[in-house]
C-alpha cells in the first residue's frame, strides 16, 4: 500500500470517528473541552518539538508581527471550529456536521476565487451553484440555516486559507497556534476547574483520562496528514478527505440513530453532485474532451 495513502487514510479515518471520542466526555461542558484540547495540545507538541530539538523557527517566526497575527487569527478560528464542534456531537447534530466537512472543499473553491483572485473553469462553478442549491433546500425543508454545517465549513476553509499564506509545517504551526492562545487558555482552564468545579477537581479518572487524550488525537492526525500530503498528489489526497464526512454520517445516521429521511437525502444529493464536479476537475476531467487514441 502507497504510505501516503496510508498516512492521509489514517488522518481522515481519526477525524471522521471523533464523534465516538466525543461520547466519552459528553457531560463536559463544550467550552470546558475546548480549553483541555488546547491546552493539551500544547503540551504534547512542545514534547515532541522537545525531543526533535527543533526550535529555531520559534524565534524566527515570533519576530515577524504579521506572521503572528495570521496564525493568532488561525487559532481563534479553529478554537471556535472545536467549539461548534463539540457542540454538535453533544447535541445531535453528528449528521449535520457531516455536512459541513462535505461542504468544505466547495468553499475552498469559493474562497480561492473571492480571495486569492483564481480562475476557475466551468465545473467547480457548477459545484459551487449545486452546493448552494443544496444548502438552500435545506433550510426551507427544515426552515432553518444548518448554521452548524455552514460554521464548520467557513471557519475550516478560513483556516486552511490562512495557513495557505503563511506556511509552516503542521507540528510547527499547531504549537505555534496554541503558544499564541495559551496566555487565554491556561487561566481560562484554571479558572474553570477552581470556580466552577471543572472536570480535573470533580471529573472521575476515566474522564479525565479521555480529557488528557485530547493532546495527541488533535496532534497526531495532524502529522500524519502532513505526512500524506507530502506523499500524494494533491487530486488524490482531495479524494481521500471525504473518508471523514463519510464516517461521520455513518455514525450519525447508524451509531447515533440522527434523522435522515428523503427530505435531507435530497439535500446531501446536491452536494454530493457538486463534489463529484469538483473532484472530476481535480483530476483532468473536462467536458467534451476526448480519451486519447490509444498507441
Amino acid at each position: 500500500m502507497n504510505p501516503g495513502l496510508l498516512y492521509a487514510a489514517l488522518a481522515f479515518g481519526t477525524w471522521g470517528l471523533f464523534p465516538l471520542y466525543f461520547q466519552f466526555i459528553a457531560q463536559v461542558p463544550p467550552l470546558e473541552v475546548v480549553l483541555h484540547r488546547s491546552v493539551w495540545s500544547l503540551g504534547f507538541v512542545l514534547l515532541i518539538l522537545a525531543w526533535q530539538g527543533r526550535w529555531s523557527w520559534l524565534a524566527e517566526n515570533l519576530r515577524q508581527p504579521r506572521r503572528v497575527a495570521l496564525f493568532a487569527f488561525s487559532a481563534l478560528l479553529l478554537a471556535c471550529n472545536w467549539m461548534v464542534y463539540v457542540l454538535a456531537v453533544q447535541t445531535g447534530h453528528v449528521v449535520e456536521a457531516s455536512l459541513g466537512y462535505f461542504i468544505n472543499p466547495l468553499v475552498n473553491v469559493l474562497l480561492g476565487v473571492v480571495v486569492l483572485r483564481e480562475r476557475l473553469r466551468l465545473l467547480p462553478w457548477l459545484a459551487v451553484g449545486l452546493a448552494a442549491c443544496g444548502v438552500l433546500w435545506l433550510t426551507w425543508q427544515g426552515g432553518r440555516l444548518p448554521w452548524i454545517a455552514l460554521a464548520l465549513a467557513c471557519s475550516f476553509g478560513l483556516y486552511g486559507l490562512l495557513r495557505k499564506m503563511a506556511p509552516l509545517g503542521a507540528l510547527e504551526g499547531l504549537a505555534l497556534e496554541n503558544i499564541l492562545l495559551a496566555p487565554v487558555v491556561v487561566p481560562a482552564l484554571l479558572w474553570w476547574t477552581f470556580t466552577r468545579e471543572g472536570v480535573l477537581v470533580t471529573g472521575p479518572a476515566s474522564q479525565i483520562g479521555w480529557l488528557l487524550l485530547a493532546g495527541p488525537l488533535t496532534a497526531l492526525p495532524l502529522l500524519c496528514f502532513a505526512a500524506g500530503a507530502r506523499r500524494l498528489k494533491l487530486a488524490t489526497l482531495g479524494l481521500v478527505q471525504y473518508l471523514s464526512p463519510s464516517l461521520q454520517l455513518l455514525l450519525g445516521v447508524w451509531l447515533f440513530h440522527e434523522p435522515f429521511g428523503q427530505t435531507r437525502l435530497i439535500g446531501f444529493l446536491f452536494i454530493w453532485a457538486g463534489l463529484a464536479l469538483v473532484s472530476a476537475d481535480a483530476l483532468g476531467w473536462r467536458p467534451g474532451r476526448r480519451p486519447a487514441p490509444a498507441p
